[in-house]
């Protein structure tokens, strides 16, 4: 039982590609034209649902090792002739337009299945290594990033907003009282996990409110955060590493067909790329030497669109220049400027220096960079000395009355401790070869976009 691929007829055989999603490779049935009704042979069609019984085969013909000899055949469903999906070439913007069929297709087939072993995977990994899953809020009253780019949550009557004296809006009649939105991250929760349960990670949906149409980005995605105590930096990037190379080994040992496919449609050097992930280790680069590292191409000629000074946050072309020109391989960059990362990132003691000039602080941040993909982790050592935390904090501005539960953990026997987040859909992206985040969600949400 299964979808109609193709149809082809002739007046003394037919030959029914079908497909009943669990796999890449189609089923062949031979069907005798003279044994079944000649009206109902006429509709089954690209897209059309239909069961067979028979007899399964050895293939005579190439592209397939068995065939079924049809004996019985239901139609479940027929399929009317303006099936967006017709067995033609599609452009993906076309199908994004139909993502609610465009799933039956080979491509998004193999994508989909590819994210469910993907998501074993992460699942498997974490029980293996002792870590427990920690469910946290999808409704917030902080922002972890201090972004402001969020989701508000409300029920309150968008056409007749309380207003306090000050001119506000009053959220005291609201559902919970304050303001609340969908949350960017479950990290500062996951660290309340951690502190109590040694190692968590969270994996759900997250929302960001940003304005972006770039390849990259998407308004709801999925993100995996690991929160370990007793970590350190050394720690934490062995554990990134390892926990990728993982997740990449299973791909390939579990989704060898869908790769394949992938690999012959849309990416010819997906396969060795994913292979040499496992066959290396990450380059562990200082941000400072990226920097220079950088400044170094730009003398010798290399064109960049953005400037890349010490004290910039690296733009993509940057990161993809260090993991794909110059080193070749994956790389995990640390110990970036304060100035550009968030307020719970462990301040490093040491000034650096860049091209023997003092620059300023910097934390114990990690993002690794993939080849194709630029920033596929982000993490770092959480600050975890109270007044440090405070002060940040408190130069940045943030709200106290969002943060008094966050900074307990610090008063109430605080610990060393670290972790990171790992973004769904990019991991997909990497692993799968495609091109743009809203090809490895099935029903992607952007700016002017909630489809479906």
């Amino acid at each position: 039982m299964g979808w109609v691929r193709t149809h082809r007829s002739s007046k003394a055989v037919d030959f029914i590609q079908l497909n009943d999603g669990s796999t890449i490779k189609n089923i062949q049935v031979v069907v005798d034209p003279a044994k079944f009704d000649a009206e109902m042979l006429k509709q089954i069609n690209t897209g059309s649902c239909i069961g067979v019984k028979g007899t399964l085969v050895e293939s005579p013909a190439q592209g397939q090792a068995s065939e079924v000899q049809a004996e019985e055949i239901t139609l479940f469903g027929t399929c009317a002739a303006d099936y967006p999906m017709q067995k033609k070439g599609q452009s993906f913007e076309y199908m994004r337009e139909h993502a609610h069929m465009r799933l039956r297709t080979n491509t998004f087939g193999a994508v989909m299945r590819i994210r469910h072993n993907m998501a074993m995977a992460i699942h498997t990994y974490f029980h293996e290594h002792g870590f427990y899953y920690f469910h946290t809020p999808l409704i917030t009253a902080s922002d972890c990033e201090g972004a402001g780019q969020m989701f508000q949550v409300t029920t309150k009557n968008l056409y007749d907003l309380k207003k306090g004296e000050d001119g506000k809006i009053d959220y005291s009649d609201d559902f919970f009282g304050k303001q609340t939105s969908l949350t960017v991250s479950g990290q500062l929760e996951g660290e309340l996990g951690a502190t109590a349960l040694g190692a968590i990670y969270t994996f759900g949906p997250t929302f960001r409110a940003e304005n972006s149409n770039t390849p990259r980005h998407l308004a709801e995605f999925w993100m995996i955060e690991p929160e370990v105590a007793f970590i350190d930096l050394d720690d934490l990037m062995d554990l990134e590493e390892d926990f990728i190379k993982y997740c990449v080994r299973w791909a390939l040992d579990n989704c060898r067909d869908d790769l394949e496919f992938l690999n012959k449609m849309i990416d010819k050097g997906l396969i060795e790329r994913l292979e040499g992930v496992l066959q290396t280790e990450f380059v562990r680069l200082d941000y400072t030497k990226g920097i220079e590292i950088l400044q170094e191409a730009i003398q010798g000629g290399r064109k960049f669109e953005f400037p890349c000074n010490w004290g910039d946050d690296l733009a993509s072309e940057h990161e993809r220049y260090l993991v794909e020109e110059y080193f070749k391989k994956p790389v995990i960059m640390t110990h970036y400027p304060k100035k550009i990362k968030a307020f719970y990132m462990k301040i490093d003691e040491e000034i650096p220096t860049c091209n023997g000039v003092p620059q300023e602080q910097t934390v114990q941040g990690t993002d690794v960079l993939f080849p194709s993909i630029g920033e596929i982790i982000g993490g770092s050592v959480r600050e975890e000395n109270y007044d440090k935390l405070m002060g940040e904090i408190e130069g940045r501005g943030i709200p106290m009355k969002d943060m008094w539960w966050y900074l307990d953990t610090r008063r109430f026997g605080t610990c060393p401790h670290g972790g990171f987040g790992l973004g769904f859909e990019r991991l997909i992206l990497f692993v799968t070869g495609m091109q743009n985040i809203r090809d490895v969600i099935p029903f992607p949400r952007t700016p002017k976009t909630a489809e479906f």
